[in-house]
């Protein structure tokens, strides 16, 4: 699982670019590769804390995990993804994440049952996150690629060896890209540019970089090929789409159940592109569970004073959505796929 995020947090670090390049839904603001990028290298320096270092992060302290428990090492690296996660699909990857964690847990290996458990909470719990899923995005790719390793585990009847799990990965990525290919035509937007979605790209890279360091292969460098939009030289499409109005107000917030209804409904009401998931299992002592919060609205304020009359938020950010996050994407992107190129020499520089 180390080697799965370390080598996620490197292949997107080398197609952030590209990523960025082709983001046109939900929103055209072209940081899809990085909001992937950032939420992703999160988690990897939480696993590699749990197997190696011993705390997670320099922000965040966590009880340690066992280093030996697939689950308990995926639910560290989910959590602080949650609690550092940026963009819609660094939030649904998160949610992704840490609710794979779940099925694993106490389980020393994968295997094709786990995965087929753990795909399938997964990609459950990131359609539920967010108020109004959409198809043709990485949500659609997350199933295709739940359903395969389902198939191939029904059909070796809950065979448990490394084989059969060769068997449901190979599955996973190649329904991923099936599902990935299909998103041009269920989006109109995409159909309209000839681009394929953003962020069902990174979640293909995710899930190849998840097969590549379970069997011990070379990440499949041909997977990409044919994509449209991807393999258009320096397109940067977003560029020439229409300029979203308003921002993107992030939160981690501690509600009870009912006040977090509530929270959702009024914000779906304000603005769009609302998720919604819980940051951790138990509810404190007060009977509140601590939510990581992510909307688009037109103005920040009601949304803040909203959220403020709940509950006392944490690591509140408010960002225009008409301009690049990162004051120097580029440069970012380039450092940090250098160093991590250095650490794990199976990326893909582009």
């Amino acid at each position: 699982m180390k080697r799965w995020l370390s080598k996620a947090e490197t292949t997107l670090g080398n197609h952030s670019d590209r990523l960025n390049a082709i983001n046109i839904f939900p929103v055209a603001d072209g940081d899809t590769g990085t909001n992937l990028y950032l939420t992703v290298r999160a988690a990897a320096h939480a696993a590699d804390a749990v197997v190696g270092r011993g705390t997670a992060t320099d922000q965040f302290t966590h009880p340690a995990a066992d280093p030996h428990d697939v689950g308990a090492v995926l639910a560290q690296a989910g959590q602080v993804a949650m609690e550092q996660a940026r963009g819609n699909s660094g939030t649904l990857f998160a949610v992704f994440l840490a609710a794979a964690a779940e099925p694993l847990a106490g389980h020393t290996r994968i295997s094709s049952p786990l995965l087929a458990a753990a795909l399938n909470r997964a990609q459950i719990r990131a359609w539920s996150a967010l108020s109004d899923p959409v198809p043709g995005t990485m949500l659609s790719v997350m199933e295709a690629a739940a359903r395969a390793a389902a198939a191939v585990d029904s059909a070796h009847d809950g065979d448990d060896s490394n084989q059969t799990l060769g068997l449901a990965l190979d599955a996973a990525v190649e329904a991923a890209l099936a599902a990935v290919v299909r998103t041009e035509d269920q989006l109109d937007a995409l159909h309209a540019a000839h681009v394929v979605d953003a962020g069902g790209v990174g979640m293909l890279l995710i899930l190849d970089c998840l097969r590549s360091a379970v069997l011990g292969e070379e990440l499949q460098s041909e997977l990409l090929d044919g994509l449209h939009g991807y393999d258009v030289q320096d397109p940067h499409i977003h560029a020439g789409m229409p300029r979203d109005e308003g921002v993107e107000v992030m939160c981690t917030i501690s509600l009870s159940p009912l006040d977090a209804a509530m929270m959702r409904q009024r914000l779906d009401e304000m603005g769009d592109s609302v998720i919604m998931s819980q940051v951790g299992g138990a509810a404190d002592a007060a009977g509140q569970y601590r939510w990581r919060v992510h909307v688009h609205v037109l103005d920040a304020d009601p949304a803040v004073a909203l959220i403020r009359s709940l509950g006392e938020p944490t690591d509140i950010s408010v960002s225009e959505l008409a301009v690049p996050r990162d004051p120097q994407p580029q440069a970012a992107t380039v450092a940090a796929s250098v160093a991590a190129e250095t650490r794990n020499p199976d990326g893909h520089a582009r």
